[in-house]
């Protein structure tokens, strides 16, 4: 992008006040900023009007889940068509990595993490390892997709070769960067993090598939004829990645995509339930839950709105062609944001400043036809470090992954 094409699409936003030090740069911080104007998609700022609104929801009503009982009467089933549709290699996995690990107390991306007691045991290493049972169960390499963030991405790279990918091909492991979303103030004047640089965000776990074919990588998904991806995140260090009875029971059940589920330890556990919304597939977040939805209960008289997203989908990729971004909601969140103020110095707020922009992947969820919810043990596949001690810690994961047998 040319200066004088970033000083047009500045003004037609009225942000022309990005180029203000452009004159001080060296050329490469020029083009690097150029082209950082050129990439942001800065039509996001005319929604800054549905912060006080909120995003208003639907109504709500249970969504019925494939309980392990039935998942254990139907086992061979499930499982038989599950690694028949793996080998045919119409499968892929794809790992959510753009995090950092600041809430351990780490600078670097959050899959670096060491969780091992007696020995290194990585974050990525525990995942890969999941992944790679499926491999030698199906003798199958499964093709295994990345998304980083511009904050972390070198280092994840240079770190999974350095550990040679933990016994993963190299050669089916291909990673991209998440896209990502400017941040403005309470006006919607655009942040800088400094006189060469937006302060700019990743676009939320729901940009996962629009930063795919940004990245040109749905020509990939078409030429290996992958029909199905099973999307998960960083944190959870138990999760089983692509496990066989979980597709075969997603496959035959012809549903757009599966979701495994764990039931919830409390009524008001802090966790996303599934759901029907407006009578589509959708998750009602814990903090929308309300009190008559917690005491509702099913035709069993067990809680009707009883189990929890572990953030694992598998996807049915001709379906995902439907869920464009015109279609999906775009949150706006209000945060605290350090940014540099017009005389160059740098502020970091004691209070939110400002707005970020988003998209999450139950609203992708709810775009589609049918989700088939599907139960999982909590115990061995749902192990989440969001923090360094306490609930949903690397402490409360070590204890789950050793009494899962795992070495650490």
């Amino acid at each position: 992008m040319t200066r004088e094409a970033a000083e047009r699409k500045l003004a037609e936003y009225g942000q022309e006040h990005v180029l203000k030090y452009f004159d001080e740069l060296d050329k490469e911080a020029q083009e690097r900023l150029l082209s950082q104007i050129e990439e942001t998609d800065l039509s996001v700022l005319k929604h800054i009007g549905d912060a006080e609104k909120g995003l208003k929801r639907g109504v709500f009503s249970p969504l019925k889940v494939m309980q392990r009982a039935e998942i254990l009467s139907r086992e061979k089933e499930f499982h038989d068509e599950g690694v028949k549709v793996i080998r045919e290699g119409k499968t892929a996995a794809l790992l959510l990595a753009g995090g950092m690990g600041t809430r351990l107390g780490s600078d670097n991306p959050k899959g670096m993490y060491d969780i091992g007691i007696n020995k290194p045991v990585y974050i990525f290493q525990r995942i890969i390892e999941n992944l790679l049972d499926v491999v030698h169960e199906t003798d199958t390499w499964i093709h295994l997709f990345i998304m980083t963030s511009e904050a972390n991405h070198d280092a994840t790279v240079s770190f999974l070769k350095e550990k040679k990918f933990f016994g993963y091909k190299e050669d089916r492991v291909t990673f991209f960067k998440q896209s990502m979303a400017p941040a403005c103030d309470h006006n919607g004047k655009l942040y800088m993090e400094d006189k060469g640089r937006l302060f700019t965000s990743p676009n939320g776990n729901g940009g996962w598939y629009s930063s795919m074919v940004r990245a040109g990588l749905d020509k990939v998904l078409s030429d290996e004829g992958i029909e199905w991806i099973d999307l998960f995140a960083v944190d959870n260090i138990l999760q089983r990645i692509l496990d066989p009875c979980f597709v075969g029971a997603t496959v035959l059940g012809s549903a757009s995509v599966g979701a495994k589920v764990v039931k919830k330890a409390a009524p008001d556990e802090k966790i996303g339930v599934m759901c029907l919304e407006d009578g589509r597939p959708s998750i009602v977040e814990y903090y929308d839950l309300s009190q008559e939805m917690m005491d509702e209960k099913d035709e069993n008289g067990d809680p009707a709105y009883n189990f929890g997203v572990i953030l694992n989908y598998l996807f049915h990729v001709s379906e995902l062609d439907r869920v464009s971004e015109d279609r999906m909601p775009l949150h706006v969140v209000e945060k605290k944001i350090k940014y540099m103020a017009d005389d160059g110095s740098i502020v970091k707020p004691d209070k939110p400043n400002g707005y970020k922009f988003e998209q999450l992947v139950l609203d992708m969820i709810h775009q589609l036809d049918s989700c088939l919810p599907y139960e999982v043990i909590r115990e061995h596949e749902f192990a989440p470090i969001k923090n360094a001690t306490g609930v949903d810690s690397v402490e409360s994961a070590r204890e789950l992954a050793l009494k899962d047998g795992i070495e650490l």
